[in-house]
């Protein structure tokens, strides 16, 4: 594995590139390049495989630590990357924030895309009920900065139509936590998640682009990405693949996700 930094005018990006083979970007907005590491290891026994930390995450540090992350920005991050890497047009695998980068760079950089595989984009832009769902995050984003982090939580998952267990966000995100992991959160809640959750597709662009799939997880069904990545397909006329797993299928089992993926870009 190589590990090295993109230095930008404004940022200096955390990448990392393993394997050799045809060029596989694995993407995600806020998660960062650990949270695809067990994934890439796999895949990266004939790809080579592009993981990053977005903008402002972890490693990847921003002049202006109070810069907004939008779609816009973090795809043109990684036009430069892929530029960078110099492996051919990738595939690039984007999953959450990070579907919506990938379908972002796809609609400026096309050139550069063999094929956009996007998992569960957030694309609340697209759904009828678009101006409450935005009234919700306004309203999470503010419990969060108030200082709620486990009330903010619980507002996210009952938006997001999760159900988890009695307690589990207080142990996840009550007490003593990694300073890290925080900063992290405290930044997609503060700079990332409005300009995420409200960017809108272009169809035309998007289809006149690379290939485009869209993936959904097979334990996501009407929960909230599973509705916009359904209502993404019908406005293009594509049928979304199921994916093993939720939301995070790709870090929670990348064992059992790596076929399902491998099938995919088999046929790409």
């Amino acid at each position: 594995m190589t590990v090295a930094t993109l230095d930008l005018p404004d940022a200096r990006l955390h990448f990392e590139v393993r394997g050799q083979g045809p060029l596989v970007a694995l993407v995600g907005a806020p998660m960062d390049a650990d949270s695809f590491a067990p994934l890439a290891d796999l895949l990266a026994t004939d790809h080579t495989v592009l993981t990053a930390d977005p903008r402002g995450i972890k490693r990847s540090l921003l002049d202006d630590p109070a810069q907004d992350s939008t779609p816009k920005l973090r795809a043109d991050d990684l036009s430069r990357l892929l530029a960078r890497v110099d492996a051919g047009p990738a595939v690039v695998f984007g999953s959450s924030g990070g579907a919506i980068t990938a379908l972002a760079l796809a609609q400026t950089h096309p050139e550069q895309l063999r094929a956009v595989i996007a998992h569960e984009p957030p694309l609340i832009e697209l759904l009828p009920e678009r101006d409450k769902l935005h009234t919700l995050t306004d309203e999470l984003i503010a419990t969060y900065l108030g200082g709620d982090a486990v009330g903010a939580w619980a507002k996210v998952m009952a938006q997001a139509n999760i159900t988890v267990p009695d307690g589990a966000l207080e142990m996840m995100f009550g007490g003593e936590r990694d300073p890290q992991h925080v900063a992290d959160e405290r930044r997609w809640f503060a700079h990332e998640l409005h300009g995420t959750t409200h960017w809108a597709p272009d169809p035309d662009l998007l289809r006149a682009g690379p290939r485009l799939v869209i993936g959904i997880g097979e334990e996501s069904a009407g929960q909230l990405c599973d509705r916009t990545s359904r209502a993404l397909g019908a406005a293009l006329g594509i049928e979304p693949v199921s994916f093993p797993g939720d939301h995070t299928g790709f870090a929670d089992d990348p064992d059992g996700f790596a076929p399902a993926l491998r099938a995919v870009l088999a046929q790409l």
